[in-house]
């Protein structure tokens, strides 16, 4: 049976002429290692997911998502539930999924760690109906994602969500939400609501410190802002591993939460924006997906 490798032509900002030669080496990695390549290139949004299931439907035994989070997303969407096991090639503009696992950002090893790994179970989580493998959010990230990712915005990369960041954190607006689960009842005007699966955004940024994606649960992040200059002095803590002891933020483990708003929600899943509605109920959906190549 053949490995698929499910490559992002454009992820992480590269440039149309990378193609070739990431299809290439790809299928050139897969020889060298005894196997037989079928490798595909994406076009649009949600063309992994497609390119996936047809790999699938040609007895693939593995395919890999050369991309970032949500090329992953899209793969491991279409992978969830199934036998088949998920490979990584990170290299999107914040690897937050591969960096939490440890994953080689160099193609021949990533590659060659997914080929020769015994596939591991890890969780997915759920939110709004979409699926997400590494975090999920509501308010400023998603805010950030929705306008990194219109057709008009020039910079892809790291610099780019940094540009798009420091805009939102002058002009964005904190919403409340009525936050439900089991018990528990909380109305809280937050910065941002955030289930983390992995416990990183990406580049080194740790919303959820603690968060693991083999636990079985799902760690929300609220962070309720008590100034915007506040705020913005507590950003180093994504970086330092502390955010979680950071004025305003809480950080609770749960396997299902309901999310309410007056206004209708944008939220993110591995960083793709879905416009929502007033309610989004999320949940955690253990051992949903065997991925291979983790430490």
């Amino acid at each position: 049976m053949s490995i698929a490798i499910i490559i992002n032509p454009v992820a992480g900002g590269a440039a149309g002429g990378t193609v070739r030669a990431r299809a290439e080496l790809a299928a050139d990695i897969l020889e060298r290692l005894g196997e037989t390549a079928d490798v595909s290139v994406t076009e649009r949004a949600g063309h992994a997911r497609l390119l996936t299931e047809a790999a699938v439907k040609r007895g693939a035994r593995l395919v890999i998502a050369w991309g970032g989070d949500g090329t992953i997303n899209e793969v491991a969407s279409a992978l969830a539930f199934g036998p088949v096991p998920v490979g990584i090639v990170p290299s999107g503009s914040g690897n937050g999924l591969a960096r939490e696992l440890g994953i080689d950002r160099r193609p021949e090893r990533a590659i060659s760690a997914a080929v020769r790994a015994t596939p591991a179970a890890m969780d997915m989580g759920e939110i709004g109906g979409r699926l997400f493998v590494n975090v999920a959010g509501i308010g400023i990230d998603a805010h950030v994602a929705s306008k990194f990712n219109t057709p008009g915005n020039p910079r892809r990369g790291f610099t780019g969500y940094l540009r798009v960041g420091l805009r939102a954190l002058f002009t964005y607006s904190p919403e409340t939400y009525m936050i439900s689960a089991g018990d528990s009842r909380v109305t809280s005007r937050a910065l941002l609501c955030v289930l983390a699966n992995s416990a990183q955004y990406g580049n080194g940024a740790r919303i959820a410190p603690g968060a693991r994606v083999d636990d079985g649960e799902l760690d929300l992040v609220v962070f309720v802002e008590r100034s915007r200059i506040l705020t913005c002095c507590q950003v180093p803590r994504l970086f330092n591993g502390t955010v979680d002891r950071a004025s305003g933020c809480t950080v609770r483990r749960l396997k299902e939460v309901t999310i309410e708003c007056a206004s209708p929600m944008v939220f993110h899943v591995d960083g793709e924006p879905v416009q929502g509605g007033t309610m989004l109920t999320a949940r955690v959906l253990p051992g949903a997906l065997r991925i291979c190549g983790i430490r």
